[in-house]
């Protein structure tokens, strides 16, 4: 397995690099966080993924350790394809795909091209546990300390909505602008539903 490539930078592309290392070329695909991440200097240093195929060996590039670990850990859930964890990287941060994983953030995983419901929750059901011990955190939620949230989802299913829905459009409102007071909480929730 090659683990890190250190060398030239010959070409720089949105979605692939092509790194010099002692005469030989390699074509590495990387995500868009990596592209942004990888400057134009000369010598570059990526850590690598390869995935050896019947018919190709395919070097997947990372610009920091833990855009890899969170790559492979997305691979290893049936249905998630190398072109899919790179797309979600490249839609994603490593942070943001590793804290929607933990807060089961199933909107947010969905939102990446390409990954439906069902996969979103198959990812979250998979990983969660994995995310949550690797990266020696406690369970998260998303808004769970926002108080103007909760007065506004009990508001709205006073006025009748079904929670999870009211959740949704809550979540969108705050996500907007967490500084909302209840009362505008509720009307951009409203304008959601």
């Amino acid at each position: 397995m090659i683990s890190h490539l250190k060398g030239k930078l010959v070409e720089k592309n949105p979605t692939y690099l092509i790194i010099e290392c002692g005469g030989v070329g390699y074509f590495v695909n990387i995500s868009l966080n990596t592209y942004s991440l990888v400057t134009d200097d000369e010598l570059v240093l990526v850590h690598t993924h390869l995935i050896v195929r019947e018919d190709a060996h395919i070097l997947y590039g990372f610009a920091d350790k833990s855009e890899r670990d969170i790559f492979r850990l997305l691979i290893s859930v049936s249905g998630i394809g190398a072109s899919t964890a790179r797309t979600m990287l490249s839609s994603l941060t490593p942070q943001q795909a590793r804290d929607a994983i933990a807060s089961g953030d199933v909107v947010k995983i969905q939102s990446v091209k390409g990954i439906g419901a069902k996969t979103a929750q198959r990812v979250i059901v998979d990983l969660k546990d994995k995310i949550l011990k690797f990266y020696d955190i406690s369970e998260v939620s998303q808004h769970s300390n926002n108080t103007n949230r909760e007065e506004a989802l009990s508001a709205l299913e006073v006025l009748g909505f079904v929670r999870k829905q009211a959740e949704r459009a809550v979540d969108k409102a705050i996500d907007q602008d967490s500084s909302l007071s209840v009362e505008d909480i509720i009307k951009l929730a409203l304008q959601n539903l």
